[in-house]
């Protein structure tokens, strides 16, 4: 249920990046979003229930979770087309089943083969009709990105569950504190500050994506990947994608085409069949 809600927030919070903050740095973009959900979280921090190295492993997961992940994505824009990250950022769910599979030193076929399948499902709503000519730095550079929130995904879920009486809003606020370093660190030397202009209305839509779409969304979304296995947890990596052609759709009145956004959400029912028939892959703890 978390997964869901959360694809549905993100899958309409892109309408608000698009149509409101596209002409803003995205350096200080990313930078605002997780000072504001670090801001969020930080009464929350459990400085006593927390020993010194879950503390820093919490700063790394959140460093490569969010921050890595945020740098990657936006450096990437330097090198490739919109359209060609938008189809780029389906391979998430590959990462997901890949990353958690190693961790539990078995290979599982149904795990991956829906990831597969729902990398299918975003590709077919994603390509473009347009030249698919990239740069193989920026390409990296994506793949980069996919792979550090999926890496966060499952060392987040991994690291709490071994420990015991430690809530997750206990240790999230120790997560945005090594993505908000990280951010900090990159606005600090891409951003430029001497002309940099942020309108009345760019601060609202700020304030919604570092408190909800960042703060809240990041925090219920590793809470449900806690919650699913792996095999559910990659395909819902890419339900945002149908989510954000109808939000498209919907309240910027772009145009589709119905038979690639049908022919989409039947590979991610696909996906959710070929996973829901596995029966070794373990659940999440509910805890």
């Amino acid at each position: 249920m978390y997964l869901i809600l959360v694809s549905v927030i993100w899958g309409f919070s892109f309408v608000v990046i698009k149509g409101v903050l596209s002409s803003l740095d995205s350096g200080f973009v990313s930078m605002a979003r997780m000072l504001l959900s670090l801001a969020l979280f930080l009464p929350f921090i459990c400085v006593s229930g927390i020993g010194g190295r879950d503390r820093v492993r919490f700063m790394l997961i959140g460093g490569v979770q969010f921050g890595l992940m945020y740098v990657a994505y936006i450096a990437s824009f330097r090198y490739l087309p919109a359209h060609m990250i938008a189809l780029l950022t389906t391979t998430t769910p590959l990462f997901v089943a890949l990353i958690g599979d190693g961790g539990h030193r078995r290979r599982r076929r149904r795990l991956v083969a829906a990831a597969l399948l729902a990398v299918a499902g975003g590709a077919v709503m994603m390509y473009p009709d347009r030249d698919l000519s990239a740069s193989l730095y920026g390409v990296l550079l994506l793949q980069l990105s996919n792979a550090a929130f999926a890496y966060g995904q499952i060392a987040y879920r991994n690291r709490m569950r071994a420990l015991t009486g430690v809530r997750d809003r206990d240790a999230v606020g120790f997560m945005y504190c090594g993505a908000a370093l990280v951010t900090v660190i990159f606005s600090a030397a891409t951003t430029d500050w001497a002309h940099l202009e942020v309108s009345p209305g760019q601060w609202v839509a700020l304030f919604y994506l570092g408190i909800v779409a960042s703060g809240f969304c990041f925090f219920l979304w590793n809470l449900g990947a806690r919650r699913v296995g792996e095999g559910t947890l990659a395909v819902m990596n890419n339900l945002k994608i149908p989510v954000g052609i109808v939000a498209s759709l919907l309240l910027l009145g772009e145009p589709t085409d119905p038979a690639r956004l049908v022919s989409g959400c039947v590979l991610f029912g696909a996906a959710l069949w070929v996973n829901g028939r596995g029966r070794g892959e373990p659940e999440g703890r509910t805890g």
